[in-house]
């Protein structure tokens, strides 16, 4: 009975990896100058705890690659691209900024970067002050409403 149910728990995890989500590869040549331009220590803290899933430098890890974990990562990587993609920020028009500008001051503190991936890349986690810092420099962005 146990060995039944291990064949057919491997043969499925097996036929899962067929099934993948493909995210948009990075294009051939980024241009510097349509990259969020933020002062250096906001930047540092941009590129350590939010590109791997907002910008096309993302550092796809093993269990990337291993479904049905590669699709929630996946997925979380297409999804944060196409909400705020920092390598393509120049492209963005001004209502496109303010509203990426809210969201982070909004989020920040409550899931970004998320949890999950946080307990996978210690080196990520935020520290309260580091949030305060990027909560702050986005808010002095947000232009006030008419």
């Amino acid at each position: 009975m146990f060995k039944h149910i291990f064949i057919g728990t491997l043969g499925t995890f097996i036929l899962l990896q067929a099934i993948q989500i493909d995210i948009p590869e990075a294009p051939e040549n980024i241009d510097p100058k349509k990259e969020m331009q933020a002062p250096k220590a906001i930047a540092s803290l941009l590129k350590t705890s939010c590109y791997d899933c907002h910008s096309y430098q993302t550092t796809l890890p093993w269990y990337g690659n291993v479904a049905p974990v590669s699709w929630e990562v996946r997925s979380h990587i297409k999804e944060g691209r196409a909400w705020l993609n920092f390598q393509e920020w120049e492209n963005y028009d001004e209502e496109k900024k303010q509203t990426i500008y809210k969201g982070i001051a909004k989020t920040i503190n409550l899931r970004m970067p998320i949890p999950m991936y946080v307990s996978m890349h210690e080196e990520a986690a935020l520290t309260t002050k580091q949030r305060r810092e990027i909560k702050a420099w986005a808010k002095s962005h947000i232009r006030e409403e008419d």
